[in-house]
């Protein structure tokens, strides 16, 4: 045949050809290593994401709440405003405690955030002079980003604490010499102390004073120099002996009383050695208190690999360690890590499987010329599909490579980025081999068809990628702690998307030439006809329509037709299916992100503000009996007086507090731990009334406390708690809410000393002298400290437990005078009971409460927060009518976790409409053109809502993702086919014509990048992180495609006022 000239100018694909050694070493050489680079991969759960929050925490022991608020937390909130980038300060004021969380602007760069908390320090330690005396710290927390992804429980049965923190450190040396180990913090370890316990009974009967048995205990134990003997060689230092080496040389030391009679201290006092009272954090794990081992793995480390180099190590550490001392491993994300990576591998293979099916049945079957049996009808050439199916492999082995490069591990993430890259990056791919099949049907040879792909296909496919890949740069744009989380979307679709388009222009018109034969039936048709040349065949005549005047294309072509015809009813049907849409996308429950598919659930205890640790730990042990008990429960470990480490990245921590406990339940698989979850909120709440319970699964994504949250801000403490109830009552009266309470709990029991301070005044006591012997009497005195290796144990001066078990043992209390004498405390003093608040929460230096809540089952906390929020802005409205103006309700929670993760989305959208409609103008040279490309974008949402609806998926952070880079994938298809009508029209074929017969001749191409993308979707659709995504994706593809190739021939028609030709003109063609 006489095929059309090459069009001038460099054309790759011919440069491919015309170089095939080349291209065969490429094509072999990026195979092996992307292979390489991928088993190079570091894996993880999640993507890493920086933590821009860290926590101040300061002492004032003996002051209230309010005080603490108002002397300490407000002065550092003051401060802390003036760091760069400061977003949100939280903070509590306890009695005698603050803490603030202090978080920095998502916008602020991951490298700057260390500088950031340099300058907290720094200007916190400029205005240390400020706070009042007695304060102890500040102390800055900033080391939330480790994740002890691997938890060991160190047991050991008939041995002291002492000893197993002996042991615990023995195996940590051992485990920081494992590679990639970067941190091993021991929990639950309880500090040692030296009790002395001294009846202030038996010192009265002596004659002694409390405050004289104190100084003479500093002084003996003080360390102090010496001084030096200067000889003429050499110095001398001299030491002063006399310091505790020991429990004996404590009972021996010598006590002068009053009389100047001496008696041995372990005469008039019980020295025990023990542990911190009450203790600070305790861990148990299967029932058996514990200590654990939290291991933390280094920056870009891989942690599979890390979980193999750590059971080794373990198997040798086990095999030193004493009979009877075990280390059980509590937490394995390894383990989570590799089954996770190995079920998406499996995913991708199924979509690779559903891909490669769709490409060999789209471009390899075909109908057999003449009559045959139904069995014989049809035949099947496996070399077009061949052709797509080299691609796939090519264009993986070449993303790992780049992911490798710019250093993007394997997670949850980036694996399921890969398997919607999957579905689009075959597109472009498809649609250069379906080219190359058509001319050949047509009579082109082989070299000349695969160039001619590149002619007609390349720009027009470059310019689709480049839109689809537009599509998800809102995602890499986006300067928040979602957008960090989900980068690793943009960033591998878009390399995934831009080689598969190189792949296709040029590997692909390679391998065409190598694999693709003539069709039978053109061989057969050819041969009929006595010639290799097909009739008019080429892109200089017409082009013969034999293959598109099938019953199929012909029924196509008529409905096509038909809208064209009758326009603005096409149009008038595409907006009220629109319009349908966006009333659907109304009724689909919104999501921040879904909970994690790992087995483990988390229970939280919280018992009444002021309640003491032994009561906690009481309560915190029959739960942890009772949840052991439960059928399908693995394994229980118990942090009681704490949250539990952050063993997974997007964990809601729990900072340490005598009032709390986690555990977290191990369950045997999902199907247990779904039971679990439903029947653990009735059973806590039936057989332990007495504690806040709550099971709750692990997060995806940022955490965040609870569904529901309403913040009440106000300036007056008093009115808040007042107000804050008042939310409270009608959170609580909505049927949809569960487990409503408040971040300010309960008042705690105060009892205040009135001293009469004339009385005191005349006996030379004064209040810190009350304060000191009370303190003494009922928390103990630290002395000084016993030196033991390296390690520095407190001397702790207490009375017997029978002198300070009970709040009646403070009318035994003896204050000392300025005599020496010392007298009974109720003397002077007389103790009344009081209420005082708890625990005091803070919001950017305002006070606030936090009202918050679990959502009943199959509800989302951003439906339960619509529903609520009419009520709570009348209850507002009220309050400014009542003269309080100050005081108001505030979103909180997921749904503001969630508007900053959109917002910042938002604030990417105009670059991306920008380049979007560049891409457009560069490609069709028309802002009419472009602008008809541009409104097919939003046509999908109806397909969004129909499939979010019918599936009965939410609408999350991810799925609107999703529906962002939809836009991307309809555009692509407009733009191919407006492309097509216009290079009709430079042909000249009327524009009638050229918009009907370039549907036809675009349909199986739009259709065929269409189904691979839906289809590669659904094994990604039964995903809990990707499903909603993936659902979006698919509906909103199938409804855009038909209404690009139905509705997009009539809009163009109705833009450009296009008229049916005469029909005496087509008669005479």
């Amino acid at each position: 045949m006489t095929s059309p000239p090459p069009s001038k100018g460099f054309n790759l694909s011919l440069w491919a050809l015309q170089h095939g050694a080349l291209t065969r070493y490429l094509m072999v050489v990026l195979m092996v290593l992307g292979m390489a680079a991928y088993f190079q991969l570091g894996q993880d759960e999640d993507p890493p994401f920086t933590f821009r929050a860290m926590v101040v925490r300061t002492y004032w022991p003996g002051a209230t709440a309010q005080q603490v608020a108002e002397q300490v937390t407000a002065k550092l909130e003051r401060t802390l405003q003036e760091v760069p980038y400061a977003d949100k300060i939280r903070s509590y004021s306890k009695p005698g405690e603050s803490q603030i969380i202090f978080q920095i602007k998502d916008s602020s760069r991951p490298s700057e955030v260390a500088n950031v908390w340099y300058q907290v320090r720094k200007r916190v330690g400029d205005m240390r002079y400020a706070l009042p005396q007695g304060v102890q710290g500040p102390f800055f927390n900033d080391d939330f980003g480790d994740v002890y992804g691997v938890i060991y429980a160190l047991q050991a049965e008939g041995f002291s604490y002492a000893e197993l923190k002996d042991f615990a450190d023995d195996v940590r040396q051992q485990l920081l010499r494992v590679p990639d180990v970067a941190k091993v913090e021991l929990f639950g370890v309880q500090e040692e102390k030296l009790f002395i316990e001294l009846s202030q009974q038996r010192l009265a009967q002596l004659g002694l004073d409390m405050n004289q048995v104190l100084a003479q205990l500093g002084q003996q134990n003080a360390v102090e120099g010496a001084g030096s003997v200067q000889g003429p060689h050499d110095q001398v230092q001299v030491r002063v002996a006399g310091q505790f080496g020991g429990p004996e040389e404590l009972r021996a030391m010598p006590i002068r009383g009053s009389s100047g009679a001496q008696l041995r201290l372990g005469d008039i006092a019980q020295i025990t050695r023990g542990y911190v009272d009450p203790p600070l954090v305790k861990v148990r794990h299967q029932g058996q208190e514990v200590v654990a081992l939290g291991v933390s793995m280094a920056k870009g480390g891989d942690i599979v690999r890390l979980g193999q180099a750590l059971r080794q190590a373990t198997t040798r550490i086990e095999a030193q360690l004493p009979a009877g001392v075990q280390l059980v491993n509590v937490q394995d994300q390894p383990r989570a890590v590799s089954t996770s990576v190995n079920e998406f591998i499996k995913v991708l293979i199924e979509a690779v499987v559903i891909v490669l099916a769709v490409s060999f049945l789209s471009l390899g079957l075909h109908k057999r010329p003449g009559q045959h049996p139904l069995w014989r009808r049809w035949t099947l050439d496996v070399r077009p599909g061949l052709v797509v199916g080299i691609t796939i492999p090519l264009v993986l082995a070449v993303t790992f490579l780049a992911m490798h490069y710019w250093g993007i591990g394997l997670h949850k993430v980036s694996l399921g980025s890969l398997i919607i890259a999957l579905g689009l990056l075959v597109d472009d791919a498809i649609i250069a081999v379906e080219m190359m099949v058509r001319k050949m049907e047509e009579g082109y040879d082989r070299v000349r068809s695969a160039t001619f792909a590149y002619e007609i296909t390349a720009m027009p496919m470059l310019t689709g990628t480049l839109i689809t890949a537009a599509g998800f740069l809102p995602i890499g744009l986006a300067r928040s702690s979602t957008g960090e989380y989900t980068f690793a979307i943009f960033a591998v679709t878009v390399i995934a998307l831009v080689l598969s388009w190189l792949v296709s222009v040029y590997f692909v018109p390679y391998l065409g030439t190598l694999l693709l034969k003539t069709p039978p039936h053109v061989a057969a048709l050819q041969a009929q006809q006595g010639s290799t040349n097909a009739p008019g065949a080429g892109h200089g005549g017409h082009e013969p329509h034999e293959m598109f005047d099938t019953p199929f294309y012909q029924t196509f072509r008529r409905l096509v037709n038909w809208c064209v015809a009758h326009r603005w009813l096409t149009i008038g049907a595409t907006l009220a299916i629109f319009a349908l849409g966006l009333a659907g996308m109304g009724r689909v429950q919104q999501q921040f992100f879904p909970d994690s598919s790992r087995p483990e659930i988390l229970v939280d205890l919280w018992l009444p503000e002021g309640s003491s640790f032994h009561a906690n730990e009481e309560v915190t042990r029959r739960v942890e009996a009772r949840l052991r008990e439960q059928p399908g429960v693995q394994a229980v470990s118990t942090w009681v007086g704490s949250g539990v480490p952050r063993f997974y990245l997007p964990l809601d921590q729990v900072f340490p507090q005598t009032n709390v406990s986690q555990l977290i339940v191990l369950a045997q698989d999902l199907a247990v731990r779904e039971r679990l979850r439903k029947q653990l909120p009735s059973l806590l709440a039936q057989e332990f009334p007495e504690v806040r319970a709550r099971a709750k699964l692990l997060p995806n994504g940022p955490p965040v406390p609870y569904p529901v949250q309403f913040r009440v801000v106000g300036p007056d403490p008093a009115v808040l708690r007042a107000r804050a109830d008042e939310v409270k009552a009608q959170l609580r009266a909505h049927a949809d809410m569960r487990g409503v309470n408040d971040n300010w709990n309960e008042s705690v029991k105060v009892m205040h000393l009135a001293i009469d301070q004339d009385k005191a005044r005349a006996l030379g006591i004064s209040s810190q002298a009350i304060a000191q012997a009370t303190h003494t009497q009922l928390s103990g005195s630290v002395v000084g400290q016993y030196r033991e290796g390296d390690r520095l144990i407190d001397i702790v001066l207490r009375q017997p437990l029978d002198e300070r078990r009970s709040l009646s043992d403070l009318n035994n209390a003896y204050v000392p005078t300025s005599s020496g004498r010392a007298i009974p405390l109720t003397q002077i003093a007389q103790p009344h009971f009081a209420w005082e608040p708890g625990v005091m929460w803070r919001e950017n230096r305002e006070y606030a409460i936090t009202v918050q809540g679990d959502v009943v089952e199959g509800l989302q906390g951003a439906t339960v927060t619509a529903a609520l929020l009419p009520g709570l802005r009348q209850l507002e409205a009220q309050w400014q009518t009542q003269n309080q103006p100050g005081y108001r309700i505030e979103v909180a929670g997921a749904v503001e976790e969630s508007s900053k993760g959109s917002s910042s989305i938002a604030a990417g959208l105009p670059i991306m409409l920008f380049l979007t409609f560049t891409l457009l103008m560069l490609q069709l040279h028309s802002f009419s053109r472009a602008m008809l490309v541009f409104l097919t974008g939003p046509l999908g949402i109806a397909g969004v809502a129909a499939a979010l609806l019918a599936l009965g998926r939410p609408f999350g952070f991810v799925a609107l993702l999703g529906v962002i880079a939809l836009m991307g994938m309809i555009q692509r298809n407009s733009v191919i086919l407006i492309d097509q009508i216009e290079l009709d029209r430079a042909r000249g074929v009327p524009t009638w014509d050229a918009i009907v017969e370039s549907a036809v001749r675009r349909l199986r191409p739009i259709v065929l990048t269409a189904a691979a993308a839906v289809l590669a979707m659904i094994p990604l659709s039964r995903s809990v992180f990707w499903g909603p995504m993936a659902v979006a994706i698919m509906g909103g593809l199938v409804v855009a495609t038909v209404l690009t190739l139905l509705a997009l021939p009539a809009m163009y028609a109705a833009w450009f006022r296009v008229q049916r030709p005469p029909p005496v003109e087509v008669a005479s063609a």
